[in-house]
């Protein structure tokens, strides 16, 4: 008996007539805090790796890791990939992207996420390869961490301070809050605490009468 098997090219085809929706419908964030702390990391990201043109960061994009099946995606916080350049695009289609994973990725929980939901998000996760998974409840003041051992993210015990290794950023996790600690120690500050200092600064600048408009 032989079995039929399509030409190479007709496969093409039909990969090709395949639509992978460049959004699942979800909202990206179900509160003001919620949303605050995803952008506080994705920018906070960005202006870390600035000047490196082959590390990737994203907010809320849909990473499809399988050709063929537009169903398989999830839409991290906030995912890092190293090794693939900078610019836009409406999806991670890891297929196109030399089948590198993303290999760092942050959700942030809000009052509307459920425990299956996030179930299913940490088996995607460990599946498909992801090497560093970090779980911020900022309601709750919970920080966790997996790291990858082997072929499993394994959850990370570590008091109220952790360095990850793939990015070199500290967590610091006080009564309050969580605190973000860039390599050279400056901390993650979110668009209005960065124009704050900044006007701070520029006040300073001027009592010493120096004009700031003018550096």
């Amino acid at each position: 008996m032989t079995i039929a098997t399509l030409p190479a090219t007709l496969k093409e085809e039909s990969h090709a007539q395949i639509i992978y929706p460049d959004s699942d419908g979800q909202l990206m964030a179900d509160s003001t805090r919620q949303f605050a702390w995803i952008v506080k990391i994705k920018e906070g990201l960005e202006a870390l790796f600035k000047d490196d043109q082959n590390i990737f960061v994203a907010g809320d994009l849909l990473w499809y890791p399988i050709e063929g099946n537009n169903t398989l995606r999830r839409a991290p916080d906030v995912m890092v990939v190293f090794g693939r350049s900078k610019g836009d695009r409406g999806s991670y289609q890891q297929w196109q992207e030399n089948n590198v994973a993303p290999q760092v990725v942050f959700e942030i929980l809000s009052e509307g996420n459920r425990a299956t939901e996030m179930l299913l998000k940490f088996q995607f996760y460990d599946r498909y390869g992801v090497e560093e998974y970090y779980l911020y409840d900022p309601l709750k003041l919970d920080f966790s961490v997996w790291k990858r051992e082997g072929d499993r993210l394994e959850s990370v015990m570590f008091t109220a301070d952790w360095t990850s290794p793939l990015l070199g950023i500290r967590f610091v996790m006080t009564d309050k809050e969580l605190k973000i600690y860039r390599p050279d120690g400056q901390k993650f500050l979110s668009y209005v605490e960065l124009e704050t200092k900044q006007e701070k600064f520029a006040a300073k600048l001027r009592e010493l009468g120096i004009n700031p408009d003018l550096l």
